[in-house]
């Protein structure tokens, strides 16, 4: 069986390649018939020869994309003592989306970390509609995709790869092994589990939050910025001062309320001066 499969993929290979060295021929015999000189279809070549690299390097890209999901869907499905936040959840979710929409086929593993996911941020219609389509539809199985597409092809080529050398790459083949058990062991249990939440109407904390704030304000509205710049610290920690003439002078001086806790306080790059020069390296 496996000669027979040799035996097919050999001419398919040479008729995609032979298409395009039949393509690159005629426009190399046009451009010489028109007295281009030979250097400049030299460097045509060369050019035609990278962007036909380009093309064909798209399937390898969106193969990687794929490992990387699971790399990423693995590490926060894990039951550890780690908490993630939403938005690292929801990151996630999007590049498995990105990956269903792109693919005709996607994997099953793709939809089973996706119907995982959404279980485990709450939103359990979503979970259910993809862990659903696993469970209980025998469609989605893998022996079921008999005609595959050139990009699940490539795919089943990288996978079968790192199966038979997991030392190539241990990371990816660990995720990929314990998806496949979680999908095995607990794909029914988790279906049950978004279903009667949902059936109960369990709102997800995303939802929660976004129904508990005012309304007309929008979430990133009332967000509380997480990095605060030299800038913000000094606008929101404005020291009252009183401008006073100095009839001898004649110029004004600054002087700061002595109701102020913080009137004496350094500013944060003569702190941050201090500190370095205190621990030299």
């Amino acid at each position: 069986m496996s000669d027979n499969a040799i035996e097919k993929r050999v001419p398919s290979v040479i008729k995609e390649k032979g298409q395009y060295l039949l393509a690159f021929g005629i426009i190399v015999s046009m451009l010489a018939v028109t007295n281009i000189p030979f250097l400049v279809i030299f460097f045509f070549g060369v050019f035609a020869y990278f962007v036909i690299k380009l093309f064909a390097g798209g399937p390898k890209a969106d193969n990687r994309e794929i490992f990387e999901f699971y790399l990423s869907a693995n590490e926060i499905l894990r039951d550890d003592d780690r908490r993630w936040f939403g938005f690292e959840l929801r990151e996630t979710i999007e590049r498995g989306e990105n990956i269903v929409r792109r693919m005709a086929a996607a994997p099953p593993l793709v939809y089973f970390a996706l119907g995982a996911l959404y279980n485990k941020l709450g939103e359990h219609k979503s979970a259910v509609k993809y862990l659903s389509r696993i469970v209980e539809k025998s469609e989605s199985d893998e022996s079921a995709y008999v005609y595959p597409t050139p990009e699940l092809r490539q795919y089943v080529r990288v996978l079968r790869r790192i199966e038979r050398e997991p030392a190539d790459a241990p990371l990816t083949s660990a995720a990929i092994r314990s998806l496949e058990r979680a999908r095995k062991l607990r794909g029914a249990t988790l279906l049950e589990n978004s279903r009667e939440k949902f059936s109960n109407g369990e709102l997800s904390p995303g939802q929660i939050a976004a129904a508990a704030l005012p309304l007309g304000v929008t979430a990133d509205e009332s967000a509380v910025p997480l990095v605060y710049s030299e800038e913000i610290v000094r606008n929101t920690n404005t020291v009252t001062t009183e401008v006073r003439t100095d009839p001898d002078a004649g110029d004004q001086v600054r002087k700061d309320s002595a109701s102020d806790p913080f009137s004496d306080r350094k500013p944060i790059t003569e702190l941050l001066h201090d500190i370095y020069d205190k621990n030299p390296r």
